[in-house]
């Protein structure tokens, strides 16, 4: 115990004190061992990732809401943990080393090649810090799509109940559907824009552009259109006929005020039961038709696939 506080001591009072080589010696230390470290534990991490990619009952489990997004935010958050765990394991690494008189293994060297090792050190330490920087905000926005999109899931499946059956991250050659409702109404689909919920904030849809309030950059909706449009050509070399997939936008959090546009349906998380009412006859789709197409989307939206 004693031994410990004259170490920490020393490594305290000398902190501000310390040479070129006292500093080199105990930075080379810690990073060598550092780099051990996070090489060990991005391993771990992929194999556990491997070992558990395969989930029990395959065959008979559906993708949950989100599902992409809690993968993805389950993903930056080990490597948000990495880079912070590493990073303290550096400087406890560091403390030691310097206490321990690391600065034996420079002495000797030019004075100018430990520079330059300091400037690389600096550099490498910048690129981690803009890569850690980097997860926290991706890892930031993954959350909010993965809750915007399990809060419209939770409804979907709330008000699904003798209407249809709710589907999940559905791929079409165009891109991901978030939500997929069928039934004999008719065919929907429901993409989700997340955006931070702002007080007193509303959206409207101008054609093929979402506007948000206090906010000059619109969302487009084209890409949802090509989705959908590349949902009913799958549907239709199924059936051999054309089936309308009708187009509800998603917003949660934020409140509705007008629309111009016929293509969508355009919602919040409250306001959502609305598709039930929107559907024509003309639509409806026969109990054969509906069988076919839900065998289609649970082939699709298995959690093993």
């Amino acid at each position: 115990m004693q031994l410990t506080d004259t170490l920490l001591h020393r490594a305290v009072s000398g902190f501000f004190e310390m040479d070129i080589e006292s500093f080199s010696g105990a930075a080379t230390v810690a990073l060598a061992s550092t780099f051990v470290f996070f090489v060990v534990v991005k391993s771990w991490q992929i194999i556990a990732r491997s070992v558990n990619s395969s989930p029990n009952f395959a065959d008979s489990m559906m993708r949950e809401a989100a599902q992409r997004f809690r993968d993805e935010f389950d993903r930056l958050s080990d490597k948000q943990s990495a880079y912070l765990t590493a990073g303290l394991v550096f400087v406890v690494l560091f403390v030691a080393a310097y206490a321990l008189n690391a600065e034996r293994i420079y002495i000797g060297y030019p004075e100018w090649q430990l520079y330059v090792f300091l400037g690389l050190l600096c550099l490498g330490a910048l690129i981690a810090s803009a890569r850690l920087i980097q997860t926290f905000v991706s890892r930031h926005q993954v959350k909010l799509i993965r809750d915007a999109n399990i809060a419209i899931g939770h409804q979907l499946q709330r008000i699904a109940a003798g209407f249809g059956r709710v589907y999940h991250d559905v791929e079409t050659t165009a891109g991901i559907i978030d939500h997929v409702i069928v039934g004999q109404y008719g065919a929907y689909a429901i993409n989700v824009f997340a955006r931070s919920p702002a007080k007193h904030g509303h959206v409207e849809l101008d054609n093929n552009k979402l506007l948000f309030s206090r906010s000059t950059k619109p969302r487009s909706t084209v890409a949802t259109s090509k989705k959908i449009a590349a949902l009913e050509r799958d549907f239709r070399r199924l059936l051999d006929h054309r089936v309308r997939v009708r187009s509800v936008i998603a917003v949660p959090g934020w409140e509705v005020h007008e629309q111009r546009c016929e293509e969508h349906l355009l919602v919040n998380d409250r306001s959502l039961s609305m598709l039930r009412g929107w559907k024509d006859q003309a639509d409806y789709l026969m109990n054969e038709d509906v069988d076919a197409l839900h065998l289609m989307l649970a082939a699709i939206t298995k959690a093993s696939v």
